[in-house]
């Protein structure tokens, strides 16, 4: 009977072996079977949103679920590059968020100037000693000069690219609290036209306001959220009773003033408002109630907020959709700051910044031409 019992034993023990080895063999088999296109969807995601357009389409035609995920993250517009002003010598750094490269170049051309404005690639430039202000394109290096123009505390703007003939310049200064003074320009002419006009509700101007074009208006926010309204058309000049956006109380804080953006996106007005302690607010100008409206959503937007101008996209990489890029790059230049409205935070993590204490002159967001990957001299 013992031999019986452990003859029995012994098959089991050769059965379950052999089971064992069936499951670890189809195991291995299964794993060796598996390829890229089981990836999860979410690893996948990443790694397709770092392709450039033409692998985007080609990673597209693999099967359904990489086609589907390719159409998700397919960058189809090229998002600004932020340009960076040295404090000496000609080097420019130019750093691209979408693929979080950083590119370099000399720039002579601009030794002894301020930025302005940017605007479709063209930068605005003044040189404090002369009073000289001209138009420079850093990835073609054209040049077009503009009338002398003495800029104190004031903050100007371009409608569109110098090339066109719709080209106007604008800045205004306040002389009293009821009274600013208006100047304008146009590639071409001789000199500025400057027109006083009075104002309805106080304005303050200051290096700290903000100025955008948008369906043919200038429109500029003032140092305490008033908003004036420049038609070169009609030659009128209003503050709009708008109340300023309201924000919670910890936001009027140290530098308050100081840490807002304005932007345009398909004729809206977007104001991004900032504290050190707390998470962005965006604001969206409803012209009809004349209110300024708190958005929760960009809706696919992404926006590059600098102090000087700010942009708007779309279309652009999945993981960049509905947040805002600040003028900040950490890690050694690999990483932008920004802030996502779909998880409420900052990317990377713990980056609140007091943007009221970064100099407005250091950086700006520029928008290259379509297509263009790099100067000849990188790093």
């Amino acid at each position: 009977m013992a031999g019986k019992r452990r003859r029995k034993l012994k098959s089991l023990a050769e059965t379950i072996s052999g089971n064992k080895r069936t499951a670890t063999k189809e195991k291995r088999e299964k794993l060796e079977l598996q390829t890229w296109s089981d990836l999860p969807p979410e690893l996948l995601e990443v790694i397709v949103s770092r392709l450039t357009l033409e692998d985007n389409v080609r990673a597209s035609v693999v099967c359904k679920r990489w086609h589907s995920v390719a159409i998700s993250v397919r960058v189809v517009n090229q998002s600004p590059w932020l340009m960076y002003f040295p404090k000496c010598g000609n080097l420019y750094e130019f750093y691209d968020p979408s693929l979080r490269k950083t590119h370099s170049i000399e720039l002579p051309e601009l030794n002894g100037t301020r930025v302005c404005y940017t605007k479709d690639g063209w930068l605005l430039l003044y040189r404090p000693r002369s009073h000289r202000m001209f138009f420079f394109n850093p990835f073609s290096h054209e040049v077009i000069k503009l009338p002398r123009f003495e800029l104190t505390y004031q903050i100007v703007a371009f409608s569109c690219a110098p090339t066109s003939s719709n080209c106007m310049l604008f800045t205004v200064k306040h002389v009293s609290p009821t009274i600013v003074a208006i100047s304008t320009c146009h590639p071409g002419a001789t000199e500025w036209v400057t027109v006083n006009y009075q104002n309805r509700l106080p304005f303050v101007s200051s290096i700290w306001n903000k100025l955008v074009f948008c369906n043919g208006l200038f429109y500029c926010l003032s140092l305490t959220g008033w908003l004036g309204v420049f038609d070169p058309l009609e030659h009128t000049w209003s503050v709009l009773s708008v109340p300023p956006p309201k924000c919670p109380d910890n936001f009027f804080a140290k530098n308050w003033w100081k840490g807002k953006f304005m932007a345009e996106h398909k004729g809206e007005i977007l104001v991004i408002y900032t504290c050190s302690s707390e998470n962005p607010i965006i604001f969206k100008l409803d012209r009809t109630k004349m209110i300024w409206e708190e958005m929760k959503a960009l809706d696919g937007v992404t926006l590059f907020a600098s102090f000087l101008s700010s942009h708007s996209r779309t279309d652009l990489s999945g993981l960049m959709r509905n947040s805002v890029y600040f003028p900040k790059v950490r890690f050694y230049g690999k990483r932008c700051i920004s802030y996502s409205l779909d998880n409420c935070r900052y990317y990377p993590r713990k980056q609140c910044h007091d943007w009221g204490e970064q100099d407005p002159f250091e950086n700006i967001w520029i928008e290259p031409p379509q297509g263009f990957l790099s100067f000849t001299e990188e790093i």
